[in-house]
């Protein structure tokens, strides 16, 4: 039934067209480019995952809190944070104006195991997301030095780029999966979340 929700939102919202229209993704900023080199914007992550079904792993990278309060894409098979904050937050990051976020360590293992799930390997389909494509292509990177070698990045992630200037200076409403109007939802599936082992 899910399956059928995300087809249909996908051919009302008139993107099951091809990925013939690709951005150009060659003036990204050095934060959200990988090694591999392999982007998708939002509408061609979930042209892929819709057309390759079981054999992509469309991962989302945020962190569990982020999944919780802010959503999730529908399409996303499962949460495996890259990063995550501290379990009592007691760290500022100065830089970046926020709780410090600390690598996590499982992230590997937890890819291997919900690719494991679907009998897929190193050489499959894998797609990244985060909240504006810089912790996605740190992710990518990661697992580009385990080995992987099909790991896509969205470098506009589920919220979006910040607007520059105007009245919405500042706000996420750029781009990215939920300002394309793609499915998503509030209400996650246990098994796609990410319990620490």
């Amino acid at each position: 039934m899910l399956r059928k929700l995300i087809v249909a939102a996908a051919l009302s919202a008139g993107l099951v067209s091809g990925m013939a229209a690709a951005a150009d993704w060659s003036a990204l900023p050095e934060i959200k480019r990988t090694e591999l080199k392999l982007y998708l914007s939002p509408q061609e992550a979930l042209e892929m995952k819709l057309g390759g079904g079981e054999q992509v792993l469309f991962l989302d990278v945020r962190t569990r809190a982020e999944a919780m309060y802010v959503g999730m894409a529908t399409a996303v098979d499962a949460l495996v944070p890259f990063v995550e904050h501290q379990e009592i937050m007691t760290d500022w990051d100065e830089q970046r104006r926020m709780y410090r976020l600390e690598p996590l360590q499982d992230f590997v293992p937890e890819v291997e195991r919900r690719l494991a799930e679907k009998g897929l390997g190193k050489d499959a389909t894998i797609i990244l997301i985060c909240r504006s494509g810089d912790r996605s292509s740190r992710a990518a990177n990661r697992l580009q030095q385990a080995g992987y070698t099909r790991v896509y990045s969205v470098p506009e992630g589920f919220e979006g780029d910040r607007a520059r200037d105007g009245a919405q200076k500042g706000q996420r409403v750029v781009n990215g999966w939920k300002n394309a109007g793609l499915p998503w939802s509030y209400d996650l599936d246990k098994a796609r979340m990410y319990f620490p082992r």
